[in-house]
């Protein structure tokens, strides 16, 4: 049962108070805060076997190995550190209380805010843990970003998450969206920031953490979750470090030919920037929280992970977010990685992104917004739309209100905004909507709309509606029943 109101001191001490749970803890890079609430508590000695603090590299180095590339804020440096210490508590204590005891190792890897307050402060915080005695061991770890602007209330932040980790993971185990919501009591996400997390080991083997991502988003305790092509969370800043984001937003209720035209065009473009490196492009589609939500302003969980393995079968990234507008997207992908970044937009969402009313909010309006969008080191790539008489709607003829008409030309004028231009035309008929209801009906021909792959998966899976072949059968046989009933009764 989830107790809302216990404080993190009422923890520590109720941990400290369970002489099953027993361990060590290993903090590196902004005090030993989280430690400090278990002796502070009082009782620590029935839960700590070790504290420690390698805080000099040379040091770290020597107990946990050095890491590619140089860097010591990062998820590897964090297993290292979990299984070093893990591994030591069952081998130094295994014979002594290994048969009535839940072992742990909790660690942490924090870069925090500097004397001149100018460097980004985040940092890894995981626990390996036992739930039984003898038992295997399972991993909870998360990424945070400290949000607190003094280096000391940072530190305390990092304490009370800490052992609100600890916490939930041995006492609710059980309810992972537990677990994940109590990770931020007695703080706020002004706070801090849960960017990404991870559950794995055999007593969370039914744990997808693709959803408890969802759920960091809809909570509110971030702003975007990644995942890789192979479906699994991966941590955003990490992941796209020094890397070139060509992103495409969109439903993508399903996938369909437009968007992989869309796609390969305006990547062959973005290759073509002269400040681009091919080799550093990962391509990232993302879906944002409204484009989830369905009629009834819920999310449907299964259809979102649909979603997502059909486009991880694509190869691509996925990126699910709470930035509605594109100037939010944009600082957030720039705060990512300082390389190039390109937008792939159909027309229409060019036509929204200059509606003046979307910017009201704003003190300096659509110019503040733009400022953003626009300053940044991103293109926008834009795919053609065909209009109802046969022609094509593009940039060369895009229509804008009079005033912003400057506006717009001075963004083509200095690259910032180009048209798609090797398009199928064939293909630009084809919209989301269209597809998605041949396909509820299971109306033939809609699997030529779609890549074959994708094809193949929506009929596999029966996914978006799609009529089952069992559906079918049982259709066609009713049929043949009522007419056969209808012809007995004629005769």
């Amino acid at each position: 049962m989830y107790e809302k109101n216990l404080g993190t001191k009422q923890k520590a001490l109720r941990i400290n108070l369970d002489r099953r749970i027993y361990g060590s803890f290993a903090e590196i890079g902004a005090g030993q805060e989280t430690a400090a609430f278990f002796f502070k508590s009082g009782g620590a000695s029935g839960t700590v076997a070790k504290t420690m603090s390698a805080y000099d590299m040379t040091f770290s180095d020597a107990i946990y190995g050095t890491e590619e590339g140089g860097r010591y804020v990062v998820e590897s440096r964090l297993m290292k550190m979990l299984n070093r210490e893990y591994n030591l508590v069952e081998k130094r204590l295994q014979e002594k209380r290994g048969a009535e005891s839940q072992f742990f190792a909790f660690a942490n890897t924090v870069v925090a805010l500097n004397f001149q307050k100018t460097n980004e402060s985040h940092g890894w915080i995981g626990l390996q843990f036992q739930l039984t005695p003898l038992g295997p061991s399972n991993y909870v770890v998360i990424h945070v970003r400290m949000r607190d602007d003094e280096n000391l209330l940072q530190q305390q932040a990092l304490g009370i998450i800490g052992v609100n980790l600890m916490y939930g993971c041995f006492f609710y185990h059980k309810s992972p969206e537990t677990l994940l919501l109590s990770l931020m009591d007695d703080l706020t996400p002004d706070r801090i920031e849960i960017d990404m997390v991870r559950f794995s080991g055999p007593d969370f083997v039914n744990v997808d953490n693709r959803l408890m991502s969802l759920r960091l988003v809809k909570n509110g305790f971030t702003d975007a979750a990644l995942f890789g092509s192979d479906g699994g969370v991966l941590q955003p800043s990490e992941a796209l470090y020094k890397k070139h984001i060509l992103m495409m937003r969109g439903r993508l209720r399903p996938i369909t030919n437009v968007h992989i035209d869309l796609i390969s065009n305006g990547q062959k473009q973005f290759l073509a920037e002269p400040d681009v490196d091919e080799s550093k492009v990962v391509l990232v589609s993302e879906l944002t929280l409204h484009n989830l939500k369905g009629s009834d302003k819920d999310i449907d969980e299964k259809d979102f992970l649909d979603r997502v393995d059909i486009l991880c079968s694509l190869g691509h990234m996925v990126m699910i977010s709470n930035h509605h507008e594109y100037f939010r997207l944009v600082a957030y992908l720039s705060r990512l990685s300082k390389l190039k970044a390109g937008l792939l937009l159909g027309s229409p969402s060019l036509q929204d992104i200059f509606e003046e009313k979307h910017y009201e909010f704003l003190p300096g309006g659509i110019l503040e917004s733009f400022a953003t969008l626009f300053s940044r080191k991103v293109k926008l790539f834009i795919y053609p739309t065909l209009q109802p008489d046969g022609s094509v709607y593009s940039c060369a003829n895009f229509v804008v209100d009079e005033h912003l008409r400057p506006l717009f030309q001075y963004l083509i004028i200095n690259n910032k905004i180009e048209d798609i231009i090797n398009y199928n035309k064939e293909h630009m008929h084809i919209t989301t909507d269209s597809v998605l209801e041949k396909i509820k009906r299971g109306e033939p021909g809609w699997e030529k709309l779609v890549p074959e792959n994708v094809a193949n998966i929506i009929k596999e899976k029966s996914l978006f509606g799609l009529p089952s072949e069992e559906s079918n059968t049982n259709t066609v046989k009713s049929i043949h029943q009522v007419v056969g009933n209808l012809s007995e009764t004629n005769s």
